[in-house]
């Protein structure tokens, strides 16, 4: 529950104290001057300060009776606006949900949950300019599995599918915190390794090994290709991508052993 909706609580409990009360006050001083003015009345008084004493009574009542009412009308009015400012808060919370969900949908890959290319390279310029500044080191590794369209051609895109989320939490769970792990699309992923040098890339790659996916009673075995290419100082993010790339190209032209690894 957000702040704004705990202090509507405490706002609309407060008013219904207020409402309440004046409610009970009218009552009350209703009944006393009634107790007070009626006896007077019943006896017959005709002396001329008594009449002023029932006159100033009588207005005494007439206007608290006009102020609980003016109270009642305003708390009336209170209601409306804090049933008007509830409901704007619901749709401000349902915009804020909707812009949440868009804003998760232009970062995150739909399938894996993985980053997308778009923030991925948003990221890498960042993690660039950063690099460049403090000279740490920044590696980039492009991965492409092995035959994914043999698993999509004899188990079908569903397999192909699933094969893609166990990749992508493989890579999720090898991952740190201040890296960054990416779906390209289709079979192709990259990782952002922050503060890392290139030849701790092998380990990494090596972890990830092969992946073996039980689906609808088939046991799907799927390894990688990896090509890797570490930051050099001056160096445009897209150049440092292309070195990966070529890297990937070339663990490729290699073989595809499990998982097979070039370094730029």
């Amino acid at each position: 529950m957000s702040d704004y909706q705990l202090k509507l609580r405490k706002l609309q409990r407060r008013d219904w104290m207020l409402w309440w009360t004046s409610v009970t006050v009218m009552l009350l001083l209703t009944l006393a001057l009634g107790s007070f003015t009626l006896p007077k009345l019943y006896e017959g008084a005709t002396t001329f300060f008594q009449f002023n004493l029932e006159q100033a009574v009588r207005g005494l009542a007439a206007a608290v009776l006009l102020f609980n009412t003016y109270a009642i009308y305003q708390q009336i009015v209170v209601k409306r606006l804090q049933r008007k400012l509830a409901e704007q808060l619901e749709e401000t919370a349902k915009l804020e949900s909707y812009a949440e969900a868009m804003h998760k949908m232009a970062m995150l890959d739909d399938l894996t949950g993985l980053h997308n290319r778009r923030f991925a390279e948003e990221r890498l310029a960042g993690e660039v300019a950063r690099s460049h500044r403090s000279g740490h080191p920044l590696t980039v590794i492009m991965l492409d599995l092995n035959d994914f369209k043999q698993v999509n051609d004899q188990y079908g895109h569903p397999a192909g599918d699933e094969v893609l989320k166990r990749f992508a939490e493989r890579l999720k769970a090898l991952v740190r915190i201040s890296d960054l792990a990416v779906r390209l699309g289709g079979d192709e992923f990259m990782l952002l390794l922050v503060d890392c040098a290139p030849e701790k890339a092998s380990r990494l790659v090596a972890r990830i090994g092969t992946i073996h996916v039980d689906f609808k009673g088939a046991s799907i075995a799927v390894s990688c290709c990896a090509g890797w290419a570490g930051y050099r100082s001056g160096e445009m993010p897209h150049k440092l991508l292309e070195r990966a790339d070529q890297a990937l190209y070339e663990s490729k032209r290699r073989g595809k052993a499990a998982p097979a690894a070039v370094s730029a």
